[in-house]
């Protein structure tokens, strides 16, 4: 089972290795699409490289709520219990 941190961390890795963001910019309360200059296409990648590290099927339905960073780990960290 990983910590809220762990996740956060791991989201925090894939966000600055795959699309370029900044590390301080990544915080719980960082908007995705706003402040971290997401698209809906890097949201789907970034819905495919969780599952790649969670193991877990991610429907893309139970992400379009998705907003922030924290937002993200609420989502991951619920796949994990399942």
């Amino acid at each position: 089972m990983q910590s809220r941190e762990q996740i956060f961390a791991m989201l925090s890795t894939i966000l600055v290795d795959e699309f370029e963001i900044d590390p301080a910019d990544i915080s719980l309360d960082a908007s995705l699409y706003e402040e971290l200059d997401l698209d809906s296409i890097d949201a789907v990648d970034l819905v495919i490289k969780l599952q790649q590290l969670t193991g877990k099927k991610i429907q893309p339905e139970e992400f379009k709520t998705v907003r922030t960073v924290n937002d993200v780990v609420n989502a991951v960290e619920g796949l994990m219990q399942s």
